[in-house]
């Protein structure tokens, strides 16, 4: 289903509901999976329980953006199929086991405690990809040093170190890391109080900027829409310097990352930019030599599998975020 995230979430459900029961091999799921974006300290799936949402309830302020929705798709799905059982999948399971110098914010400790850290995204996108290169033979997934580039809307990229992330670009929310599509990514906290000063914003206000009016869209003022803004970048300075300034974080991101792997060995590109846009993935890679990145510009350009001709194996995979929710489900119901 395609264009639903504007919609009530109970809309959202009565058009999945009404499409499965269309289905004559369908009478109900046997279960529904949820994508649920922060999960706090949970490292793995877990079925949906009255105490479940509660605790999801208790921890929207860590996540306004999403969790507020995802807990209102999973009671309308309740009430639409109440004998199914339902499982949520974390979207931060895959950063659990990163290390303190990776996950502790620089701010007084006692916020540590109440959860304020680095939790890392895009979790059940990192492990399809870590799964598919053992599929492929990659050794760099069990023994090696890899770095998964998860460019869309949302962008982020993970560090992982024979099969273990080690540091992720998103942090205490999704808002941060590499500019996004309409999100700031990192900024300087100074920026905060200048504008509450300046501009008399409150929170909820710097909340919406720094979410739904930044970024890609905000630098260009047309479009968070990379292949929109390629069409353009001839023609319009501002949507050639969004461009630039995208692939430049994402090159910075890659070289820093290669310094905490001490080396590299595997750069996996996915996501919709990160699939489809080979203009974007070239010049993120062009300078990069001295990493062993080198692509293959006729590869490049037919989106390969394997894009590098250099030291360093350069992949583009699709990634499948809804197998690993189904197959995380059925493992957790032994289905």
């Amino acid at each position: 289903m395609e264009r639903v995230g504007s919609e009530a979430a109970a809309v959202t459900a009565d058009r999945l509901a009404q499409r499965l029961e269309a289905e004559v091999t369908i009478a109900a799921p046997d279960a529904i999976g949820h994508r649920v974006v922060h999960g706090m300290q949970h490292s793995q799936p877990e079925r949906v329980s009255p105490s479940l949402l509660t605790e999801l309830r208790s921890i929207t302020s860590f996540d306004p953006e999403h969790l507020p929705r995802e807990i209102e798709l999973i009671e309308a799905m309740q009430r639409h199929y109440p004998d199914v059982p339902q499982v949520a999948c974390f979207d931060t399971a895959f950063h659990r086991g990163m290390p303190a110098e990776a996950t502790l914010l620089p701010i007084p400790r006692r916020y540590a405690g109440k959860g304020v850290q680095r939790y890392g995204f895009h979790g059940l996108s990192y492990t399809f990809l870590m799964q598919e290169l053992a599929r492929l033979g990659d050794r760099a997934a069990s023994r090696g040093r890899v770095i998964l580039a998860h460019l869309g809307s949302g962008a982020s990229l993970a560090a992982v170190l024979n099969g273990h992330c080690v540091d992720t670009s998103m942090g205490f929310t999704p808002a941060a890391g590499l500019v996004m599509g309409t999100r700031s990514g990192d900024l300087d906290p100074g920026l905060v109080s200048f504008l509450m000063l300046t501009e008399s914003m409150n929170a909820s206000q710097f909340q919406a900027m720094v979410n739904k009016e930044s970024g890609l869209l905000g630098l260009s003022e047309t479009s968070a829409d990379v292949r929109d803004l390629l069409e353009r970048e001839t023609t319009d300075a501002r949507a050639r310097e969004a461009i630039a300034i995208f692939c430049y974080q994402a090159k910075k991101w890659i070289g820093a990352y290669t310094a905490a792997l001490g080396g590299l060995d595997t750069l996996v590109f996915a996501g919709g930019i990160g699939e489809n846009a080979a203009a974007v993935r070239r010049r993120i890679c062009d300078g990069l030599e001295c990493l062993g990145i080198e692509l293959d510009d006729p590869l490049n350009d037919r989106h390969a599998a394997c894009i590098s001709t250099g030291r360093v194996a350069v992949r583009v995979i699709r990634t499948d975020e809804e197998t690993v929710i189904a197959k995380l489900t059925a493992q957790c119901l032994m289905l």
